[in-house]
């Protein structure tokens, strides 16, 4: 499939569908994560050919621990792996890589590999990848004000002149572009509790389609669909 000309700077992902992709057929939730995972090196390599300069996505929230405790045992026993093979996908793609979220709450041994990927990969520069773990927007934007908070008894912020931009740099995505394109696949048309500040004028793009089968067509139809829009209005273009 033909890659559009022009391609939006940053995409951001909602990865959902996993557990009913599997489910779907006959296999347990643990196998539609380790197939979400293996799409995921796939997209990185797509995204880095055709010429997005950054990626984000929504790997776990804080609201998954809520899950059973089977599937978030399985969920980090995935993370470790993954995390390991993304040392090779940083070299390969000269990707440097950055975990959003708290990552205070995973076990050492993950906040360990987690440190070591981000400083390994902080060499590399032709795609920033960054992964939502632990992350919720509210906790984001929560924990922003409490630095902030700091800051200001400490005298090292005037709160008078506190800006939207003060406000982002504060955030997990500090010197990140906010998103041109935000994808959630599997049906859902919701947010749930992803980058809210980030995406304030991000064009959204919904599709049917579950994470482990969201592949390059699916990808390439959805940047269409974004330069179809009218950027200044974000309604689709009149012929």
């Amino acid at each position: 499939m033909k890659v559009p000309e022009r391609v939006p700077q940053h995409i951001a992902i909602i990865l959902d569908g996993n557990g009913r992709w599997a489910k779907s057929k006959g296999m347990p939730r643990h196998y539609g994560h380790v197939k979400g995972c293996q799409n995921l090196e796939r997209i990185c390599d797509i995204v880095k050919d055709i010429g997005v300069k950054y990626l984000t996505v929504y790997a776990f929230s804080t609201e998954n621990w809520k899950r059973s405790k089977e599937e978030v045992d399985g969920l980090m026993d995935i993370f470790r792996s993954y995390l390991k093979k993304c040392m090779k996908s940083a070299k390969k793609n000269n990707m440097r890589i950055r975990v959003i979220g708290d990552p205070s709450a995973f076990p050492e041994d993950l906040q360990k590999s987690i440190a070591e990927l981000e400083e390994y990969s902080s060499r590399f520069d032709s795609i920033y990848f960054n992964i939502a773990l632990n992350y919720g927007s509210r906790d984001e934007i929560a924990r922003a004000v409490r630095r902030m908070g700091v800051d200001v008894k400490n005298g090292v912020l005037d709160p008078t002149q506190i800006t939207e931009n003060t406000i982002s740099d504060y955030l997990d995505t500090a010197g990140i572009p906010d998103p041109d394109l935000m994808i959630r696949t599997s049906g859902e048309q919701r947010l749930s509790n992803f980058l809210m500040w980030q995406l304030a004028y991000t064009e959204f793009y919904f599709t049917d389609v579950p994470w482990p089968d969201f592949h390059k067509k699916e990808l390439i139809q959805a940047i269409e669909k974004y330069n179809a829009r009218d950027r200044r209005y974000g309604a689709v273009k009149e012929e």
